[in-house]
């Protein structure tokens, strides 16, 4: 069995990260998303991956190489613009050939891994396995409509008028019969080949089509809130692991990890959170849920609940809360009169300032 991985798309609701950076590589809990996918198919006992790359994917490459670091044979396949998720398995068809194998979207995390669902379909093989969840606004998804008997009468994707709540997560599993539903498709009024399409087209032909209602956590992490509430369940799973240096000034509460390299002085840590190598937090309340990237500085500012990426620093401000800071950004206080706020932001950014 192999595994497709999908690691192209633009990344367009994390802007402006994902001008300069892929999606799939922004980190929840310091480790890139994608990262979570990989051990969890790796964990699956699957070993083969193609990965489907586009504009980013350079930036993929250099992070994954040939996959060996996870235990992996990676083979990249790239994409030349994103015409929809029917569109990568038909470009991946020669990868793929005849067998069976995993869909799994590089930018969802779900955590307990698939290791069970993948033996669900081991044991009773069908055409297309998919996992669906509850979700407060499916007008945002792919969504499945489920007969009497709960079997799967129909999907859509993305509809205005939603038949049902139940969202497909970004995980599947298909036979090679999939290949030829993605032939028979044509492209959605968005301008791609739907994988809902190709689904619907086993649906109506006969094919076997099994689904599973996901009760553990799963999120796409399009969105910044949605990277922030990853973040919050991640960390959750963190254990107390110290191995920079923190002096005798510092308070630490709850579960907190401090990666090599970090110092911690005169501080007040309450976990969870992770503090990266080579950071710096001095005389600085570092509150839940927060996670801060490798050599970044911390200092005389207090900060929760937010992801700082690497070599970022954040310098005399209270307090800063349910934020995304990017990569080499600067976060200061303003001094002397008049009192102003001083803005450099790129394009689609957010900010909130307490006049």
């Amino acid at each position: 069995m192999k595994a497709l991985v999908l690691a192209g798309g633009k990344g367009t609701r994390l802007r402006p990260l994902t001008h300069t950076s892929a999606k799939q590589l922004v980190p929840v809990a310091n480790k890139p998303v994608l990262n979570y996918g990989l051990e969890a198919i790796r964990d699956a006992g699957i070993t083969s991956v193609g990965m489907v790359v586009g504009d980013t994917g350079s930036e993929i490459m250099r992070a994954v190489g040939d996959g060996s670091e996870f235990g992996l044979d990676v083979t990249y396949i790239p994409q030349e613009a994103p015409l929809g998720l029917a569109h990568c398995v038909l470009i991946a068809a020669e990868f793929l050939a005849d067998e069976p194998f995993v869909m799994y979207l590089g930018d969802n995390l779900l955590v307990g891994g698939i290791s069970s669902l993948v033996e669900s379909f081991r044991h009773r093989p069908c055409d297309a396995q998919i996992l669906l969840t509850r979700v407060a606004d499916p007008r945002l998804f792919g969504v499945a409509e489920l007969g009497p008997e709960g079997e799967i009468v129909g999907v859509q994707e993305k509809p205005l008028v939603p038949r049902s709540d139940l969202a497909i997560v970004g995980v599947y599993s298909f036979s090679p019969a999939i290949h030829q539903a993605v032939r028979a498709v044509r492209p959605s009024a968005r301008g791609e080949l739907e994988i809902t399409d190709a689904i619907q087209w086993l649906i109506d032909t006969g094919r076997s089509v099994r689904s599973h209602v996901v009760t553990g956590y799963w999120k796409d992490t399009g969105r910044v809130q949605d990277l922030l509430e990853c973040n919050r369940i991640v960390l959750e799973l963190v254990e107390q692991d110290i191995r920079g240096t923190v002096d005798g000034l510092t308070e630490i509460t709850g579960r907190v990890s401090v990666e090599p390299g970090a110092v911690v002085e005169n501080s007040v840590l309450r976990g969870p959170i992770v503090v990266g190598a080579d950071t710096k937090i001095l005389s600085s309340y570092v509150g839940p849920f927060t996670s801060i990237g490798p050599e970044c500085v911390i200092q005389d500012a207090e900060i929760e609940d937010s992801i700082v990426l690497g070599g970022s620093s954040v310098h005399g401000v209270s307090r800063v809360a349910h934020s995304l800071i990017g990569r080499n950004v600067e976060v200061s206080r303003a001094v002397g009169t008049p009192n102003i706020h001083q803005l450099v932001v790129g394009d689609h950014s957010k900010i909130q300032v307490r006049a």
